[in-house]
């Protein structure tokens, strides 16, 4: 992975990061208290100046209640990630809904193949 992709991987994780903060309504302030570090610092992570450790996005993952793995997985462009979060996209829907997003994407590959 060249410097681009680790940076954009860093910020996605960030982005990632303040989601699932927003998610579960603790603002930074609260996240650093319970970190036990400063308001700055999970700045920084959520920004990607700053690259959590393993043991920090555990920590965190906690704090959100979710897996790690949805941490990193919204920052991947592996196909595999990328589709388990389609279908994340696709639980809340109706059958009927499901099938019209689905034609939508089939339009919209075909056009993205096709140049």
């Amino acid at each position: 992975m060249d410097e681009l992709g680790k940076a954009a991987l860093v910020k996605a994780v960030g982005q990632a990061i303040a989601s699932k903060r927003a998610a579960v309504g603790l603002s930074q302030e609260k996240v650093a208290e319970m970190l036990g570090i400063s308001r700055e610092a999970v700045s920084r992570m959520e920004t990607g100046v700053a690259i959590p450790s393993v043991v920090r996005l555990a920590e965190l993952a906690e704090i959100f209640g979710c897996g790690i793995e949805e941490l990193l997985t919204n920052a991947s462009n592996r196909k595999v990630d990328q589709a388990r979060k389609i279908v994340e996209l696709l639980e809340g829907l109706s059958g009927a809904n499901r099938e019209m997003l689905m034609s939508v994407i089939r339009q919209l590959v075909g056009g993205l193949t096709s140049k």
